[in-house]
C-alpha cells in the first residue's frame, strides 16, 4: 500500500536565515513606524493650531527647475520623490523574497500573494458599495483602502507580537510588500492622467545602463545615483507616477543566493533612509488637515467617501485577507501549522488595514491635492488605520500570550551554534 501523503500545512516554520532576516527588519521598522506616527501627529497638530498658515506655506512652497518641469511644491516632492525611495526599498524586499527567500517556493508564495490579492479586492468592492454612488467622482477613490503600510503595520507587529511564530511575521512582511506592488501597478494604470510615450521610452536608457552596472556588481554612487535620478525624471515627465521608477530600479538589482548580494547591501543602506526620513516626511506633509474639533471630525467621517474608506480598511482588509487564506487552505486541502489558529490570521488581516502611506498618496491622486474631498479621505485614512491598529493589537496580544510558551521551549532547545533545534533540517 502506498504511503500516505503528508498534509500540506500553511505557515510552516521557514529557514533560520529567513527568521533572522525578518526579525532584523521588524526591529528597524519599529523605529520607522514610531517616527511615521510621530510625524503624522505633528502634521495634524500643526494644521489645527492658529499657526496653520505656516504649515500650508511650507507644504505648498514651490522649488525646483521649471525648465525640467520640476517646479514642484514641497508636498509634491515628498509624494513623488521621497516615496520613490520607499518603493525602491519595497521592490528590493519583494525581489529578495521571491529569488532567495523562503517564498521562492511557489507553494509558500501562494498564501501571502493570494492574501494580498484578497486584501485589495474586498476593500475596493466594499468601498464602491458604500461610496460608489455618492457622485462627484467618488468612485475614483476605490483604491484608497487597498494598500497596507509596511512601516506602521510591522511596527505594531513588532511591539505586540514579539512571540508570534516567525512564519506569521514573514507572511505579514511579504503580504505588505506584494500589497504595495499591487498598489504601484494600480497607480501606474489607473491614476496616470496622461501618458507621454517619448519620455517613458527615454527612461529605458538610463534604466538599462543602471541595470548593466549593478549586474556587474558596480555600486559606486557617483555612477548609479545620476542614472537613477535620470530614470526618475523621465518617468515623472511621462505622466506615470514617479514612484514607479523606484520599483523598476529595484527590480534590476541582483540578489545573491544567500539573499544578500547587491540587493542586500542596497536594502541595508536605504531602508533607514526610507523608514527614518522619506516616509515620516511624507506623512508630516500629507496628514496635516484641519479637522475642526469633534464636530468637524464627525462631519468628515459621515461623508460616504470617508465612511467607505474607514469601513474598507477596518472590515474589508480583515475579511479579504482571512477569506483568501481560507480559500487557499480549502482548495489545496491544507491546514494551519501546529499551534496556529485562524485567530492569528484574523489578527494579521486586521493589521493589514493599516493603510497609511500609500492610501494617503492614492487619496491625493484620486481627488487632487488640497481639495475638500482629499482632506476627508486623509481624515478617514488616519481614523481607519488607527482603528485597525487598535483592533489588531487586541487580537494579536491575546495570540501572543498563547505562543509565549512555545517560544520559551524553543529557547531552551537552542544549541551551541545559536540555531534553535526547530530550524534544523532533521527537526520534527
Amino acid at each position: 500500500m502506498a504511503p500516505a501523503r503528508s498534509k500540506t500545512r500553511l505557515f510552516r516554520l521557514g529557514s533560520w536565515v529567513e527568521a533572522r532576516r525578518v526579525a532584523a527588519i521588524l526591529r528597524q521598522e519599529t523605529i520607522g513606524g514610531a517616527l511615521l506616527l510621530g510625524a503624522a501627529l505633528l502634521g495634524v497638530i500643526w494644521a489645527n493650531t492658529p499657526w496653520s498658515d505656516g504649515y500650508d506655506a511650507l507644504r505648498d512652497q514651490v522649488v525646483g527647475p521649471a525648465a525640467l518641469h520640476l517646479d514642484l511644491s514641497v508636498g509634491a516632492w515628498a509624494a513623488d520623490g521621497l516615496l520613490a525611495i520607499f518603493f525602491f526599498v519595497a521592490g528590493l524586499e519583494l525581489k529578495r523574497e521571491f529569488v532567495a527567500g523562503d517564498l521562492r517556493d511557489p507553494r509558500r508564495a501562494a498564501v501571502p500573494v493570494a492574501a494580498a490579492a484578497g486584501g485589495v479586492a474586498v476593500p475596493a468592492l466594499l468601498y464602491l458599495l458604500i461610496a460608489g454612488g455618492a457622485g462627484g467622482g467618488a468612485a475614483r477613490g476605490w483604491a484608497v483602502p487597498t494598500a497596507t503600510d509596511i512601516a506602521f503595520a510591522l511596527a505594531v507587529l513588532a511591539v505586540v507580537g514579539r512571540h508570534l511564530p516567525s512564519a506569521l511575521r514573514t507572511f505579514m512582511l511579504t503580504l505588505a510588500v506584494v500589497d504595495d506592488l499591487i498598489a504601484i501597478v494600480i497607480i501606474a494604470v489607473f491614476y496616470t492622467a496622461g501618458l507621454d510615450v517619448l519620455p517613458l521610452l527615454g527612461a529605458a536608457v538610463p534604466l538599462a545602463v543602471f541595470a548593466l552596472l549593478v549586474q556587474r556588481g558596480i555600486r559606486s554612487w557617483w555612477l548609479l545615483l545620476p542614472l537613477a535620478a535620470a530614470t526618475w525624471v523621465l518617468v515623472h515627465e511621462s505622466g506615470v507616477h514617479a514612484t514607479v521608477a523606484g520599483v523598476l530600479l529595484a527590480f534590476t538589482v541582483p540578489v545573491g543566493r544567500d539573499g544578500d548580494g547587491l540587493a542586500g547591501r542596497f536594502e541595508h543602506r536605504f531602508r533607514p533612509i526610507s523608514a527614518g526620513v522619506a516616509v515620516p516626511v511624507f506623512a508630516f506633509l500629507t496628514a496635516g488637515v484641519t479637522v475642526g474639533g469633534l464636530d468637524g471630525l464627525a462631519d468628515a467621517l459621515t461623508d460616504p467617501v470617508a465612511l467607505g474608506v474607514v469601513t474598507a480598511l477596518v472590515v474589508g482588509k480583515a475579511v479579504g485577507i482571512t477569506a483568501a487564506t481560507w480559500l487557499v487552505a480549502r482548495f489545496t486541502r491544507a491546514s494551519l501549522d501546529e499551534g496556529l489558529g485562524w485567530a492569528d490570521v484574523v489578527g494579521l488581516g486586521l493589521l493589514g488595514g493599516i493603510g497609511f502611506t500609500v492610501s494617503l498618496l492614492i487619496g491625493e491622486l484620486a481627488f487632487g491635492h488640497g481639495t475638500a474631498r482629499a482632506e476627508q479621505v486623509t481624515v478617514a485614512v488616519l481614523a481607519g488605520s488607527v482603528g485597525a491598529a487598535l483592533l489588531a493589537t487586541v487580537v494579536l496580544r491575546l495570540r501572543d500570550h498563547a505562543h509565549r510558551r512555545l517560544r520559551a521551549a524553543q529557547a531552551r532547545d537552542e544549541d551551541h551554534d545559536g540555531v534553535p533545534d526547530a530550524y534544523l533540517p532533521d527537526a520534527g
